[in-house]
Formats: C-alpha cells, sequence, structure tokens
C-alpha cells in the first residue's frame, strides 16, 4: 500500500515537473519537433518511467536527470538561434523532391522517400499529377510542402542571418555574383548585416539586423 502511494505521488509530481519542462521549452507542434527534441523527449520519458516503476528509489535520481535534459535542450535552442550552421548540422535542410514537373529520384534515394510515400502526400494535399508541381520540399521535420503552379512561389531564404545559402540560389537558377550585385544596387555591401533575404515575384526582399537598422 505505500509503495502505491509512491507511484501515485511519483506520478503527480512528475506530471507537473514535464509540463513545467515542456512550457519552458517552448510552444512546438509535434510535427516541428527537432532531433535533439525528439531526443530529450524520449530520455525524459525513460528517466520518468524508471522513477515511477522503482519507488525504493530515491525520487531525485529521476529529476536531476531531467533538469539537465532540460538544460541540454535549452543551450541547444540557444546555439541553433545564433548558428545557421549548427541547425543544418542538427535539423538538417529541406530536400526537393520534385521541381518543375520532375520528380529527384536520386534526392529520393538519399532520403529513403519511395514513390507511394511521395504520391500520398500529393494525394493528401490534393494534387493531381506531378506535372502540375513547381517544387516539393521534404521539410526536416518530415513534412512535405508542395507548390503547384497556381501557387505563390516558396519562400526560399538567399541569405539567412547574415549567411549565404547557395542551394537556394540554385534553385531558383540564381548565382552568388548576382545576389551581392544586386544588393549593391540597393546600397547594402555587407552580406552580415542582413537578417533575411528572399526572392520574390521577380525582386528581391531583405531585412536588416536589429543593429543595423
Amino acid at each position: 500500500m505505500n509503495d502505491l502511494l509512491i507511484i501515485i505521488y511519483r506520478t503527480i509530481l512528475f506530471y507537473i515537473l514535464i509540463l513545467f519542462v515542456l512550457r519552458i521549452m517552448g510552444k512546438r507542434e509535434v510535427g516541428e519537433l527537432g532531433i535533439i527534441d525528439v531526443v530529450v523527449f524520449l530520455i525524459m520519458a525513460e528517466v520518468a518511467a524508471l522513477g515511477l516503476d522503482s519507488p525504493e528509489k530515491n525520487i531525485f535520481e529521476a529529476i536531476i536527470p531531467i533538469i539537465v535534459l532540460l538544460g541540454i535542450q535549452l543551450i541547444s535552442s540557444y546555439i541553433s538561434l545564433k548558428s545557421k550552421k549548427f541547425r543544418d548540422l542538427v535539423d538538417g535542410d529541406p530536400s526537393t523532391l520534385i521541381r518543375d514537373g520532375v520528380i529527384m529520384e536520386e534526392e529520393l534515394r538519399k532520403q529513403r522517400y519511395n514513390l507511394d510515400d511521395l504520391f500520398q502526400q500529393l494525394r493528401e494535399q490534393k494534387v493531381g499529377s506531378v506535372r502540375d508541381v513547381t517544387y516539393a520540399f521534404l521539410e526536416p521535420s518530415g513534412n512535405l510542402s508542395v507548390f503547384t503552379k497556381d501557387d505563390t512561389q516558396p519562400a526560399l531564404a538567399l541569405i539567412s542571418d547574415g549567411i549565404v545559402q547557395p542551394r537556394h540560389l540554385k534553385l531558383i537558377g540564381k548565382t552568388e555574383e548576382w545576389l551581392l550585385d544586386e544588393l549593391k544596387r540597393q546600397g547594402i555591401h555587407d552580406v552580415e548585416q542582413i537578417f533575411y533575404c528572399s526572392y520574390e515575384n521577380k525582386q528581391l526582399k531583405y531585412q536588416l539586423k536589429e543593429a543595423h537598422r
């Protein structure tokens, strides 16, 4: 009976603790969780389960690892916010699976994404033909973003947090030299001053970092 009361007490405590931890970690949909988030959640769940399964053990043996995991997640989130290279290393970049109605066969193999999965995603987004698709991106979250000929073109950051994105430039058929020349015409001579820059309706749209506004 004593063990049962301990389990009930710990269940309530872990519920409140994990709810508090998740609140601190921020609001994100399950489908948008990064790799680090998933790893932290899995380990956290395992630690909590061990704390419930072993009522004879000191409860702090379970609480301390959860707090440490929270610290790891907060630190990684801060680094990810400051470093595009870290974001790319951990979460990766979107993969182009379809471009101008052509399926990128090599990219499908690389991402271990089969045709059945691809066509299912297209059907779910009510896309009747691959030929109607201008771009289809497999996002780091695992979601498929599809743009058809009638849609607004996808938002691609040509510059992200002061760093030029050559892969995105290649997707729109432009070069880094072209980008730098266009920015110079608009009075921007240092890309590190730019928070983000995109190409919309055949025009460059950019926002300077707060320190340079």
